[in-house]
C-alpha cells in the first residue's frame, strides 16, 4: 500500500520527523517500507500556466500555437500538440531549462516554423503512471484547477511534493490497508493520538429509505453485514483537485466525483464501498446471494462472466449486478447522466471472495482487503462518511435511513496476560507501569491486578486474539534494539568433517585443478531426462503437484542436468565447456516410503581445455582426456580393490565404440565415454565426452591407509619397451601383466605412445611403455633391473604373443 505523508500529517503531528525516519521507525516495529519516494524529485523549473490565447497552428492540422500567461509580464508561446488545449485553461508549463520524467530537458526551439518557449505537459511527462491518470486526460494534457497561479510551481497543487511510503504489508497486518490504521500504527510507535475529522451527514426530512429500496440477504454467513444508502439529484463530474491528488498519489485512477469517493473512504477506512445507478437497476430490491449455474454478469471491465455457485453476487432481485466485494455490474455502473446513486456498504466472506477473485483473474483494491479482513466496527461509519461526501461534491440529498441486514457486533476482543509471561518470553524485565503505557499507546485498555493484565483490543486490530499476539505488540512498541541479547549456552563440541565429507571435499579441489568447474543443478526434472544414463533401474519418484512438467519428477542421475547447463552455455557462445557435479541421485522401488538417495559424481567436457596460441590451434578434448581426469582422481582415493575400465556397447545415449563401464572390482559403478550423436544433437551439443560415478559407492569403498614417506635417497631406473600386438589386445590388459611380472622394485608403468598405420601389419598396433624401478632401502644394481625387465618381456610374448621392437 502507498501512504502519503502529508495525509497522515492530517491524523498526527509529524512536524519533527521526516519521511525518512518514519521509514526507518516503522520498519524496526513491524510494518516494513519497501520505499520512500517525492514525486516531484528529478523535476524542476515546471509551473502553473494560464492559456490566455489558443490558435491552430498555420502549418499543421494538429498543432496549436498557445499565449501562455506563465506569471511574467509578457505572454509566452508555446506550441502544444494536445487535442484538449483551449483558451481559458490552466495548465501545467515545462519552462526552457526545466527537467521532465526521464532526465529529459526542455529547451527553446521552433515547431514547424513557429517559435516553442517551453512545453505543456500532460501527467505522463511529469512521471505518473498511465493507469492513474484521469480518464479525460488520458489522451491531453492536464487541466489545472482554476484557483491556480500562474507562475507558481505546479508541485504543491499536484501534491507532487508529498513524500509516498510503500508499505509491505503481512497478511496479519492488514489493519495496515487504511490511513486510519496506519495512523494508528504510527500514533503508537510516537506515543500520540491520531485526531480524525468529523463529518455531518444530513438526510432529507419527507423521505425515508423504505421508499427506495430494500435489502434481502439469502446467508448470513455468507454476508454478515450489508448495508444500502440511496443519495438523490447528484451531479456527475470532475471530483476537485485535493481528491484527485490522493488517489492519484496511491496508485489509483479517479474517474469521476461520485467512484473517486468510494475509492477515497476505501483508502482512509480499509472499508470497501459500490456505488450503483439507482435508476438503472429497475428494481426496488436488494438480493444477496450465491449465484446460479448458468447465470452471466458483464462487469465494469467489458467482460462477460459465467457465474458458479461459488460466487456471492448482488442482484436487483432477479438478475446479478455485481459480483460481492470484487467488481461491479456494467448495466449499473455510475455513469455521467446518473442522478441517483445506490451506495453499498457490506461485509463478506472471505474464503468466498478469494475464490471468485482468483477464479476471474480479478484481484482489485477491494477483493484484497476482504479477502484479508476488514474493521466491523467502521462498516456503518465508513458508509455513512462516503454519503455525506457524495452530498457535499456532488450536490446531493441523502435519503433518510438505511436498507440493512446486519448480524455483526463490534466488540472489544479481551485478552489476558501476566507481566511474568511477558518478561519470560522477550527476556526483559520491564515493570507493570511500562507495560501499561505502552498499552494506552496502542489504543487497548487494560486493567492490572497483581501483575495479570486483561486487555481490550478495539475490533481495528482483529489480529490479537491470544497472549502471543500481546508479546509481540509490546515488543514491537518496547522496540526489538532494546530487547536482550544472550547466547544459548550450550556444550561445546568440537567440529570436524566426516570421512564422506572429506572426500567430497577432495574430489572438489582435484577437478577443480584440472580445469572443471562445479555446476548445480535442480534435482527436479522431467520423466524422461530423469531416467536417462541411469545406473540402476529404478522407478520414478514423482511429484503430486509439480510447479510445470519440467520440474516434475527425482532425479536419477546427474548427467542430463550437466548437459542443460552444457547447451546453456553453448547457445552463449561458450564453446569451450568443462563441468563437474556431485549431488544427490533419488531412487524408488516398490514398497519403499520414501526414495533412496545416493550420492554421485558426474562430468562434461565439450570443446578444449586449452586456448589457442602461437604456437598452435587448442586441440579439441576426446576420450582419453576424460578417462586420464577420472583415472588420476580415482588413484588419490586410496582404494583397496582395482578400478577398472571395460569396453561397453550397449549403454544407453552414449557412443557404442567410444564408452567403458567403470567397475571397482566386481562391481559397476559408473561408465565413461562419449555421447552418442544423437543423444548430443537432442542437447544441441557437438562432440562432447561425459562420465558418472556412484560416488557412495566409493566411500563405502576399503581405502589404503594414507602413510607418509620421505622423498627416497637411492635413485630409481627405467627401461623403456615397445611392443607389437593384435589391435584387439588393450592397454589395460597389458599394463596389468607388467604390474604382476614386474617384481616388488616396479613403482610405475606408462604408457607413452601408439602407433598404427605405415610400415604396422595390418590389425596390429604398436604401444610403447615406460617402466619405472625403485628400490627404496639400497641402490637397484643393473642387473636386478634387466632380470626383472626380462621377466616381462618373456611374459608378454608367453601371454599376448607380442613382438618387441
Amino acid at each position: 500500500m502507498n501512504v502519503s505523508y502529508q495525509w497522515l500529517k492530517e491524523y498526527l503531528d509529524l512536524t519533527d520527523i521526516t519521511p525518512e525516519e518514519l521509514a526507518d521507525k516503522m520498519s524496526r516495529t513491524g510494518i516494513e517500507i519497501e520505499d520512500v519516494t517525492i514525486p516531484e524529485a528529478g523535476l524542476k523549473k515546471i509551473v502553473v500556466g494560464y492559456a490566455a490565447e489558443v490558435i491552430d497552428h498555420p502549418d499543421s492540422d494538429h498543432l496549436h500555437v498557445c499565449q501562455v500567461d506563465i506569471g511574467e509580464a509578457e505572454l509566452s508561446q508555446i506550441v502544444c500538440g494536445a487535442p484538449n488545449i483551449a483558451a481559458g485553461q490552466k495548465i501545467i508549463v515545462a519552462l526552457p531549462g526545466s527537467r521532465i520524467t526521464g532526465n529529459v530537458k526542455i529547451k527553446k526551439g521552433k515547431m514547424r516554423g513557429q517559435v516553442s518557449n517551453g512545453m505543456i505537459c500532460s501527467l505522463e511527462e511529469l512521471g505518473y503512471s498511465e493507469k492513474v491518470t484521469p480518464k479525460q486526460y488520458a489522451e491531453g494534457i492536464y487541466v489545472l484547477s482554476e484557483n491556480a497561479v500562474p507562475g507558481e510551481s505546479v508541485f504543491p497543487y499536484l501534491a507532487m511534493d508529498d513524500a509516498i511510503l510503500e508499505l509491505s504489508i503481512t497478511p496479519n497486518r492488514a489493519d495496515a490497508l487504511s490511513m486510519r490504521g496506519v495512523a494508528h500504527e504510527v500514533g503508537a510507535i510516537y506515543n500520540q493520538k491520531p485526531m480524525f475529522k468529523g463529518f455531518t451527514l444530513t438526510e432529507t426530512t419527507d423521505e425515508n429509505i423504505e421508499d427506495y429500496i430494500k435489502v434481502a440477504v439469502e446467508n448470513s454467513e455468507d454476508t454478515p453485514s450489508y448495508n444500502i444508502r440511496v443519495i438523490k439529484d447528484v451531479k456527475v463530474e470532475e471530483s476537485p483537485l485535493w481528491l484527485q491528488t490522493k488517489l492519484m498519489n496511491a496508485g489509483i485512477r479517479p474517474l469521476n466525483n461520485i467512484v473517486d469517493i468510494t475509492n477515497y473512504i476505501l483508502l482512509e477506512y480499509g472499508q470497501p464501498l459500490h456505488a450503483f445507478d439507482y435508476d438503472r437497476l429497475n428494481s426496488k430490491e436488494i438480493l444477496v446471494r450465491r449465484a446460479k449455474n448458468g447465470e452471466a454478469l458483464t462487469t465494469l471491465d467489458g467482460k462477460e462472466r459465467n457465474l458458479s455457485p461459488e460466487n456471492i453476487v448482488i442482484t436487483n432481485g432477479e438478475k446479478p449486478v455485481a459480483l460481492a466485494g470484487v467488481m461491479g455490474g456494467m448495466d449499473s455502473e455510475i455513469q455521467a447522466d446518473t442522478v441517483n446513486v445506490a451506495l453499498e456498504a457490506a461485509l463478506f466472506e472471505p474464503i468466498a471472495i478469494r475464490k471468485t477473485a482468483k477464479e476471474f483473474n480479478l484481484r482489485s483494491e477491494a477483493s484484497s482487503r476482504y479477502e484479508k479482513g476488514i474493521n466491523h466496527a467502521t462498516i456503518m461509519t465508513a458508509g455513512d462518511h462516503a454519503a455525506a461526501l457524495i452530498a457535499e461534491l456532488a450536490g446531493g440529498t441523502v435519503v433518510t435511513g438505511k436498507a440493512s441486514e446486519n448480524t455483526v457486533e463490534a466488540k472489544d476482543c479481551v485478552v489476558s496476560i501476566t507481566l511474568d509471561k511477558l518478561n519470560r518470553s522477550l527476556g526483559t524485565e520491564i515493570t507493570a507501569e511500562e507495560v501499561t503505557a505502552i498499552f494506552d499507546r496502542l489504543g487497548f485498555k487494560s486493567t492490572e491486578t497483581n501483575g495479570l493484565f486483561e486487555v481490550a483490543v478495539p475490533p481495528r486490530r482483529w489480529d490479537i486474539a491470544i497472549e502471543a499476539d500481546l508479546v509481540e505488540e509490546v515488543a514491537r512498541i518496547y522496540g526489538y534494539d532494546n530487547l536482550p541479547s544472550t547466547l544459548p549456552t550450550t556444550e561445546s563440541v568440537p567440529g570436524k568433517l566426516n570421512d564422506k565429507q572429506r572426500l567430497i571435499r577432495h574430489t572438489r579441489h582435484y577437478l577443480e585443478g584440472a580445469g572443471l568447474s562445479q555446476a548445480i543443478s535442480y534435482v527436479l526434472t522431467t520423466p524422461e531426462k530423469a531416467s536417462q544414463f541411469m545406473l540402476r533401474e529404478s522407478q520414478m519418484t514423482q511429484i503430486e503437484m509439480p510447479m510445470s512438467e519440467d520440474r516434475s519428477t527425482l532425479r536419477m542421475n546427474l548427467l542430463s542436468g550437466l548437459l542443460d547447463n552444457t547447451h546453456y552455455n553453448i547457445a552463449r557462445k561458450n564453446a569451450d565447456v568443462a563441468l563437474y557435479e556431485i549431488g544427490h541421485v533419488f531412487y524408488q522401488e516398490d514398497g519403499q516410503l520414501l526414495p533412496l538417495e545416493e550420492d554421485h559424481l558426474s562430468g562434461v567436457l565439450t570443446g578444449s581445455l586449452k586456448d589457442s596460441n602461437w604456437q598452435g590451434k587448442a586441440p579439441k578434448v576426446n576420450f582419453f582426456d576424460i578417462k586420464g581426469i577420472l583415472e588420476g582422481l580415482v588413484a588419490t582415493y586410496g582404494l583397496t580393490e582395482a578400478v577398472t575400465f571395460v569396453a561397453d556397447e550397449n549403454r544407453e545415449g552414449m557412443h557404442p565404440g567410444r564408452t567403458a563401464a567403470i567397475y571397482l572390482g566386481e562391481k559397476e559403478i559408473g561408465f565413461i565415454g562419449q555421447l552418442h550423436p544423437l543423444t548430443a544433437k537432442a542437447y544441441e551439443l557437438k562432440e562432447t565426452y561425459a562420465f558418472e560415478l556412484n560416488l557412495q559407492a566409493i566411500a563405502d569403498a576399503d581405502k589404503h591407509p594414507t602413510i607418509y614417506a620421505g622423498i627416497p635417497k637411492y635413485p630409481g631406473m627405467t627401461r623403456d619397451i615397445a611392443l607389437l600386438v593384435e589391435e584387439t589386445v588393450t592397454n589395460q590388459q597389458l599394463t596389468d601383466l607388467i604390474l604382476e611380472k614386474g617384481g616388488k622394485y616396479l613403482t610405475g608403468v606408462r604408457l607413452f605412445d601408439i602407433y598404427q598405420g605405415s610400415n604396422i601389419e595390418a590389425g596390429k598396433k604398436s604401444l610403447a611403455y615406460t617402466l619405472s624401478y625403485l628400490n627404496p632401502a639400497d641402490t637397484l644394481v643393473e642387473e636386478e633391473v634387466t632380470k626383472a625387465f626380462e621377466k616381462v618381456t618373456t611374459a608378454l610374448i608367453e601371454t599376448y604373443h607380442v613382438v618387441v621392437r
